[in-house]
């Protein structure tokens, strides 16, 4: 087993999957938030997604939020896109390094999540790297298993992935969309995989923060994290939040993983989202501080 790696990068994914299913706020809310998040050391932000606003409203406005932050030295913009078209606007915007692409392993979820089959969207994604010059990021959905078909098997999903390489994917990057992962399938798919890869965790069912660790172990240093816990599938139901930026950092922080976040501000942040949204984040670190806070 690997030993834990010193560094870890950590895509904050709270300004797209967090607030995808919320209702929507204004576009300078957004970046308030996104600006928030910068000032807490985030380095990699998942900012906005170029779909139809009537599919997703909250969505609507990327490239107004894109144009309000500009670009800022040393961070890196991603934009997700469902299709072509969509990586086509993202382009045109030149203020994002780097496009994600979702594709499910779950061929009932997939139908569902952009209305066509596993197939058709790995060849939609050969079409998006057709139109988009930079690097891909594809994010393969369900990778431990769909409430529709339940356990996947690990090699079916890192057959997939492959299969997204070819094409055209630079990256991979495997979600729990809807928090079936445990430690045990986290390392199965891991098997399968190797540590080269990103994960997307969930806490559905509140593993995790255990199966993060479970990927530490392994050597993988790359997560996906949403600040305050905020998002959730709307195409599932009873799919929790994301795994929380401040939770995930501050456990970084306590093994000596340096995240370049400070977990303070990362709170701080937390607390800007709550304001947004209109409700309470269920992120227990946002609630408690981390350990190191006293009273």
């Amino acid at each position: 087993m690997a030993s834990l790696p010193s560094d870890v990068t950590v895509r904050e994914v709270g300004p797209r999957d967090g607030l995808q299913a919320e209702a929507p706020i204004p576009v300078e809310a957004r970046v308030r938030l996104i600006e928030a998040l910068l000032a807490a050391g985030v380095t990699h932000v998942e900012a906005c997604s170029f779909v139809s606003p009537t599919a997703v409203p909250a969505m609507a406005g990327a490239a107004d939020v894109l144009a309000a932050l500009g670009r800022r030295p040393g961070v890196r913009v991603y934009a997700l896109v469902p299709n072509a078209r969509g990586a086509e606007l993202a382009a045109e915007t030149n203020f994002v390094d780097e496009l994600t692409v979702t594709v499910s392993a779950s061929e009932t979820y997939n139908q569902k999540n952009v209305g066509r089959s596993v197939d058709e969207s790995v060849d939609e994604l050969a079409r998006v790297r057709g139109v988009w010059n930079g690097p891909i990021d594809a994010v393969v959905s369900c990778a431990f298993g769909s409430p529709y078909e339940g356990d996947l098997e690990p090699d079916a999903v890192a057959a997939l992935g492959d299969r997204l390489v070819a094409a055209g994917a630079d990256a991979l990057t495997y979600a729990d969309t809807t928090g079936m992962a445990t430690p045990r399938r986290v390392h199965d798919l891991l098997d399968e995989t190797g540590p080269a890869v990103g994960l997307h965790l969930h806490e559905t069912r509140g593993t995790g923060l255990v199966n993060a660790y479970a990927a530490l172990e392994r050597g993988v240093h790359r997560f996906d994290t949403a600040v305050g816990g905020l998002g959730g599938s709307p195409f599932a139901a009873g799919a929790a939040g994301n795994l929380a930026s401040e939770e995930l950092v501050a456990v970084l922080d306590d093994l000596g993983i340096r995240s370049g976040i400070d977990v303070d501000r990362l709170i701080d942040a937390a607390g800007v989202a709550s304001a947004l949204v209109g409700h309470a984040v269920p992120s227990r670190v946002a609630t408690a501080g981390p350990r190191t806070r006293l009273a």
